[in-house]
């Protein structure tokens, strides 16, 4: 097999979904086209979450993800099952039937593998290109790190990188954490700064360029407006607890063998599919 310049890794959980509902023909659908019409034979690491992976995030902050379903262990035979479970087990089995390798660490979130991969790609002088809706990994994108969205309602996947990141923003990524933190994330159970809207927060982040120097600068001096300045004082515990919960792991145990960044054998795809 050849080398490569980019290794793509698969956010899997999300695209099991359509909304809020587990569906196992959504999964199929974009599979087929992300590895027909996109990856081809580029390599492609599928992640999955780990059993209790929202644990640690939660004993920080409660709220987190609080209303997402728990699963079980999955039951081994799968075949004979049903249930979501079930699907999972299957999905699994499909990503290894076109030689994709499947990743899973407990008590670890797939956001947290995914960075930590994303990582050692770009140590191997490789780009990584993260397949997920996750509106997480904005924090992680560069030169060396692009997204690849599915979008629900176009039904196609579609490139994110640094260049569309600054036309949206009119600043580099590196404010999208502290932008997350100030605003929240009502999905993820995640409480933002009361009364702070978009166009404030931008504002801040794109003058002090991170949470940090925000919060250290505005224990000092005035950084806005007095209701700016009352809240992040009265805020800066939650604050400081978004950042610990928002900020992507980089440091996982896991190890990216050499194999996983050389192209892939993609002839059962159409078999698997």
């Amino acid at each position: 097999r050849k080398s490569v310049s980019r290794v793509y890794v698969l956010d899997v959980h999300p695209l099991c979904y359509r909304g809020s509902k587990p569906d196992s023909s959504e999964f199929l659908w974009w599979m087929r086209a992300f590895l027909r019409r996109i990856v081809l034979d580029d390599p492609v690491i599928a992640v999955f979450d780990g059993e209790f992976g929202n644990d640690y995030r939660r004993k920080i902050l409660p709220s987190y993800k609080a209303g997402r379903r728990k699963f079980k262990p999955l039951d081994p035979s799968f075949k004979w099952t049903r249930g979501l479970e079930a699907s999972f087990s299957r999905f699994q089995c499909f990503l290894r039937q076109c030689n994709i390798p499947v990743v899973k660490v407990d008590n670890v979130e797939a956001d947290d593998v995914i960075a930590t991969l994303a990582r050692q790609v770009n140590d191997r002088s490789l780009k990584a290109v993260i397949a997920s809706p996750d509106k997480d990994f904005k924090q992680l994108v560069s030169e060396n790190v692009e997204l690849l969205i599915p979008f629900a309602d176009l039904r196609r996947w579609s490139f994110y990188t640094v260049k569309d990141y600054v036309e949206q923003h009119k600043c580099e990524p590196g404010i999208e954490l502290g932008l997350r933190c100030l605003l929240g994330d009502a999905a993820d159970g995640v409480p933002g700064v009361p009364g702070f809207g978009r166009k404030t927060a931008l504002k801040l982040m794109r003058k002090h360029g991170s949470l940090e120097n925000l919060l250290s600068a505005a224990a000092f001096r005035t950084v806005g407006k007095p209701y700016i300045q009352d809240a992040l004082k009265e805020h800066s515990v939650l604050l400081e607890k978004n950042l610990e919960v928002l900020s992507l792991r980089r440091d996982i145990n896991v190890e990216l063998p050499v194999e996983w960044c050389l192209s892939r054998d993609k002839s059962n795809d159409l078999a698997a599919l």
